[in-house]
């Protein structure tokens, strides 16, 4: 009889839990239509990654489709339901590549690899503190802290890890400075912006320069402190934004020719986020200064055909003053459109704000928390 009730509650105690897995929700995305339909020539839309608070687990994913004007939130759960954890914590890139999505998930150590037509999952790259992806022919490289997420003065220098597209395998490494952040490529090589901001006060002030057929450092440049973005334009120009150490060195972004791999010059524009579009640097900066306890926020663009700054405020309708926190930045290479991201107080659902080319507020939406890095996808959504 013991024996029997033993096993009857061990029963009740299964079922029980059975059942109340199987009554566990799926997460669905949310649907808002933000502007009108269009009929885009290249653009279909965009992939928006909100990084999520560090250790909150909560890093997703939001689309955009021009083409009915809808806005999807945390799309990355309902298409793919059986992946334990979804995405993981803190979304600090994005990319697409042929037809594939790419999120480099920071504090998760690991490259998130996704059909781009349907945000399904087809693998992912184990990669320790990774930062930032861009792609050359077959192959993508991924910056990577290569260690703890802490500051150490004696932190170790940093890495650029290669990957087999096909196979998504990890097929060479080369150690670089410490912390490297955003990198672009011209001419076979490789340039990594480094910042040594975990080594605070003791900054590194270098961008390495890597040589794609041997994967070897072949020079290191010195520019200026606790570099960050990174952008090359159409005259071989590679842009360097320097973040200062928040004190008395301010932020500024530096110039390297990189037929000669020297420093030109610098803007004189202070930068959080750069991005290119044609011959226009788009800026936003978020100066934050611990002596004043105060951020300094603009919004400038830079002509690097003229080599002069055009404007110190692209946002011409005064709607920056609903702006709490710009934190991310993108320019729709078809439309022109220009779109920032306000992560508001960092722990609550941040905004996606548009703006036309001559920069008058269009429309605003809801995201995820801290929304921050932006793709645009040539590719239908399905």
């Amino acid at each position: 009889m013991n024996n029997y009730r033993f096993y009857l509650t061990v029963c009740l105690i299964l079922c029980f839990l059975s059942g109340c897995r199987q009554e566990l929700p799926m997460i669905r995305s949310e649907v808002e239509y933000v502007t009108m339909p269009s009929d885009p020539q290249s653009v279909e839309g965009f992939f928006l990654v909100n990084e999520g608070n560090m250790g909150s687990n909560k890093c997703t994913i939001d689309h955009f489709d021009a083409r009915t004007g809808s806005y999807f939130r945390n799309i990355y759960p309902e298409r793919n339901p059986d992946v334990v954890k979804e995405l993981g914590d803190v979304g600090n890139d994005i990319g697409i590549y042929g037809n594939r999505l790419y999120v480099v998930v920071n504090c998760s150590n690991f490259v998130e690899v996704m059909n781009v037509h349907t945000a399904e999952h087809i693998g992912s790259v184990t990669i320790p503190n990774c930062r930032y992806i861009v792609f050359n022919g077959d192959k993508a490289y991924v910056s990577s802290y290569a260690g703890p997420v802490q500051i150490d003065p004696n932190a170790r220098p940093g890495k650029v890890v290669e990957i087999d597209l096909e196979t998504l395998q990890i097929t060479r490494e080369v150690v670089v400075g410490y912390q490297p952040e955003e990198m672009v490529i011209n001419n076979g090589r490789l340039y990594v912006a480094n910042s040594g901001g975990y080594r605070f006060p003791n900054y590194d002030r270098t961008v390495s320069v890597v040589d794609l057929q041997s994967f070897q450092v072949v020079n290191t440049i010195d520019v200026a402190i606790n570099l960050h973005r990174m952008e090359i334009d159409k005259q071989g120009r590679i842009y360097v934004s320097s973040r200062g150490d928040y004190y008395g060195v301010g932020s500024d972004i530096y110039v390297i020719d990189s037929h000669t791999e020297k420093v030109t010059g610098k803007l004189g524009i202070a930068a959080s986020e750069m991005c290119m579009d044609d011959n226009r640097l788009y800026t936003i900066s978020t100066e934050w200064n611990y002596n004043t306890g105060k951020n300094q926020i603009s919004y400038a663009v830079y002509d690097t055909e003229k080599q002069e700054i055009v404007s110190r405020s692209f946002i011409t309708d005064g709607t920056e003053k609903e702006i709490t926190l710009p934190y991310g930045l993108a320019v729709n290479p078809e439309t022109k459109e220009i779109y920032v991201c306000d992560a508001t107080n960092y722990v609550t659902p941040g905004y996606l704000y548009c703006f036309s080319p001559a920069g008058k507020f269009q429309w605003k939406v809801r995201t995820g928390d801290i929304p921050a890095h932006i793709a645009f996808s040539t590719e239908k959504f399905y």
